[in-house]
C-alpha cells in the first residue's frame, strides 16, 4: 500500500511507502492526518469509518468500542487479536504544540500511584512508555499487566495507542498491530475544540460496545 503524503507545497506531494523511508519524522509512514492523504483512501474498501479515526481491519481482528457510561458517547477504539489488543483514542492538542508528552508525564505518575512503574522506551513512534500496574481478577488474586502507550503528536490532535496482551511484550505479536497504527487516518475537522477534548466517534453497524470512560 501507498500513502500520498501531501508536503507544505498543495502541489508537491511525497509518496511513503511501508518498507520505511529512515527519516527521523515519527510520522512519516503514518498515522496521518485526512488532509494529508488522498480522498480515495479514506473511502477505500478496506477502511473501517469511525468519525475521527478511519482504521484499516486486521484477519481475525475483533473490534470493540468503549462508550461512556452516562454519556454514550464512544470514547476509544479497541482492536482484539488473538491474545493482544490495541486501544485507540484520539484528543484535541493546540495548533502549535503537541501535548504528549506533557501527558506522558501524568500517565506515568498515576501508574506510580497505583503502586506500579512506568519506563520510557524509544520507538520509531517517539517516545513510549512501558507501565506495569498491579491488577485485581475476578478471584481476588493480584498479578502484574504490562501495557505499552504509543503518543503520537498530529496537526491539532494526539493519537493515544496502548498496546495490550502478548503484543505489550512480544516485539514479533506487536509487529501487525503497530502496522494498523501506521494505516490509521485521523479526522480532526476545522471546529475549534477545547485541549484534550476527545475527538467524536461514531458506532459503525453491528459493533459490539463496551463501557470505558477512562481520559488522557
Amino acid at each position: 500500500m501507498i500513502f500520498r503524503r501531501k508536503g507544505k507545497n498543495e502541489d508537491l506531494e511525497t509518496e511513503v511507502e511501508e518498507a520505511g523511508t529512515g527519516t527521523a519524522d515519527p510520522r512519516a509512514e503514518g498515522p496521518f492526518d485526512s488532509t494529508e492523504v488522498d480522498a480515495e483512501l479514506l473511502e477505500a474498501d478496506d477502511r473501517i469509518d469511525l468519525g475521527a479515526l478511519v482504521i484499516s481491519g486486521l484477519p481475525g481482528m475483533e473490534l470493540r468500542l468503549q462508550v461512556d457510561e452516562q454519556s454514550g458517547e464512544v470514547q476509544a477504539i479497541l482492536l482484539v487479536v488473538e491474545e493482544s489488543a490495541l486501544e485507540l483514542r484520539a484528543f484535541a492538542a493546540p495548533k502549535r504544540s503537541g501535548i504528549w508528552s506533557e501527558v506522558r508525564q501524568e500517565i506515568a505518575g498515576e501508574a506510580t500511584r497505583m503502586g506500579g512503574t512506568a519506563t520510557e522506551s524509544e520507538s520509531s513512534f517517539g517516545t513510549d512508555l512501558v507501565l506495569v500496574v498491579p491488577v485485581e481478577d475476578p478471584d481476588g488474586k493480584i498479578y502484574s499487566q504490562t501495557s505499552r502507550v504509543v503518543g503520537i503528536d498530529g496537526p491539532r490532535w494526539l493519537l493515544r495507542a496502548t498496546i495490550l496482551g502478548r503484543a505489550a511484550v512480544e516485539p514479533e505479536a506487536a509487529a501487525p498491530l503497530e502496522q494498523t497504527l501506521r494505516e490509521v487516518i485521523v479526522v480532526r475537522g476545522d471546529e475549534p475544540m477545547a485541549v484534550r477534548e476527545s475527538l467524536p466517534l461514531r458506532l459503525p453497524e453491528g459493533a459490539q460496545p463496551v463501557e470505558g470512560t477512562e481520559q488522557a
